[in-house]
């Protein structure tokens, strides 16, 4: 398997080419672009080549994906990146009943459109948000993807996790749909109190050895992406990480 690596965990242990060499070394091949990273997309495919890595997806803003999808496109093919995945939706628009989240899925819809045109795929990536019960009792998640249905699903995990609610039953439903994992885990009680309450990736409380499995055998899961958001460590984070997803 091809592991990934959200570059949004080292936003904060630059230089970007010692991330990369460090990241090429400790055996990923793949990495995920996010907005801090596309200044120079010409010069970051270089430093990528370099370190034997690809770029195969990449965040883009949901303003920057209805308004600018010209730049986007260039970016995103400078950087050799095949799936555009839209990552968040700021509290202030968040819509606050079904009819709004079904709105919202419309929206994400005509850019998938957009991108299929262009020869890019599109996926929405989810937070804990989006599984937060509305007053119906319906999720927002449900709405957008049913909105939405040709777009597909790059799910965080460990966020519908803090959602509260059992990944499982979401791979069982919407498994063909999820071109893209977040791996992702979450501290144990009183461990990981300086990162946000996440953990390196097997070292926490998600049972990953077994998500990993039913990915495998019940989504189009292409990309495994590790991802802690705020590490104090990106090297061990890193290297704790890959070592524990290689015996799944």
């Amino acid at each position: 398997m091809n592991w990934s690596f959200q570059l949004y965990s080292a936003r904060n242990f630059l230089p970007w080419e010692g991330v990369l060499a460090t990241l090429g070394k400790l055996g990923y091949t793949q990495v995920e672009g996010f907005g801090g990273v596309y200044d120079d997309p010409k010069a970051f495919r270089s430093e990528l080549d370099k370190n034997g890595l690809a770029m195969p997806t990449g965040h883009f803003s949901i303003d920057a994906l209805e308004n600018d999808f010209d730049g986007v496109r260039k970016t995103a093919d400078a950087l050799g990146i095949t799936l555009l995945i839209c990552p968040f939706l700021m509290p202030d628009q968040r819509p606050s009943d079904a009819a709004g989240w079904r709105g919202f899925g419309e929206r994400l819809a005509k850019v998938g459109e957009t991108a299929k045109k262009a020869g890019h795929g599109f996926a929405w990536h989810n937070h804990d948000f989006e599984f937060k019960k509305l007053a119906d009792g319906s999720v927002p998640q449900d709405h957008i993807l049913s909105s939405a249905p040709d777009i597909s699903w790059e799910m965080d995990v460990a966020w519908v996790v803090r959602g509260g609610d059992d990944p499982l039953p979401w791979i069982e439903k919407y498994g063909k749909r999820i071109s893209a994992v977040h791996v992702k885990d979450m501290a144990k009680p009183g461990e990981g109190l300086d990162e946000d309450g996440w953990s390196d990736v097997g070292h926490g409380t998600i049972d990953w050895a077994g998500l990993i499995k039913a990915l495998r055998a019940k989504s189009a899961a292409q990309y495994y992406v590790m991802e802690q958001d705020n590490p104090n460590d990106i090297e061990r984070f890193a290297r704790r990480s890959i070592a524990a997803v290689k015996t799944y």
